[in-house]
């Protein structure tokens, strides 16, 4: 069995444990251990992105992480996203891991698109009455998705964003960042940020859709 490789986004306050190789399987905890334990707990539900992919996943995937790298979080990783660009963002990108991740981010919408459809518009809200509801939240993606479609110099509204974005994925990189002056997003940060944001908001719709 071969480990999941790992990365630790460590903030002061959060953690974030992200799947270097797999685009949106990360998840967040308040130290190490914990963000490492919700990223195991979250396998099951990744593996229905792989499935729609169509990635066959190894014997005993998700039960066992090496962590490769740690890097020091921000505000932004405090305030419960994944911020920070890791060594391995950089490397170049051949094309078949390109299409591999490009399938993987795609399928993320698909997933995200089938939980918006089968939940109510009215979502269970938190003790204090928060949260928003379901079309809040698609509209949220939807605008955020615009938003990081600019970090790969990508200016497209929904719905033609998304398809965009799967094509720059798609394409082989040699790991920089794509806009002038060294800014941007490279592709495998974008792929991992994007996913992320999909899936998380995916399985907050999920979770909030059920009886407390």
């Amino acid at each position: 069995m071969t480990p999941v490789e790992i990365y630790l986004e460590q903030g002061k306050k959060k953690v974030f444990a992200c799947a270097l190789d797999w685009p949106g399987w990360c998840r967040a905890g308040r130290d190490d251990d914990t963000a490492i334990e919700a990223l195991a707990a979250s396998a099951e539900r990744y593996a229905a992105v792989a499935a729609e992919a169509g990635i066959a996943l190894p014997t005993g995937w998700g039960s066992d992480f090496e962590v490769v790298e740690r890097i020091p979080g921000s505000a932004t990783t405090d305030f419960g996203a994944p911020d920070k660009v890791a060594a391995r963002d950089t490397e170049p990108l051949d094309k078949d891991p390109a299409e591999r991740t490009a399938a993987l981010v795609a399928a993320t919408w698909v997933i995200f698109d089938r939980v918006v459809a089968g939940a109510p518009v009215e979502l269970r809200k938190g003790p204090r009455g928060g949260g928003r509801d379901r079309d809040k939240i698609v509209a949220h993606v939807g605008g955020s998705e615009v938003n990081y479609a600019r970090t790969l110099g990508i200016k497209s509204r929904q719905p033609e964003v998304r398809q965009r974005i799967v094509e720059v994925l798609r394409a082989p990189s040699d790991g920089s960042r794509p806009l002038a002056g060294g800014k941007g997003w490279p592709p495998r940060y974008a792929a991992r940020r994007i996913a992320w944001h999909v899936l998380d908001h995916a399985w907050e719709i999920e979770d909030k859709s059920e009886p407390a």
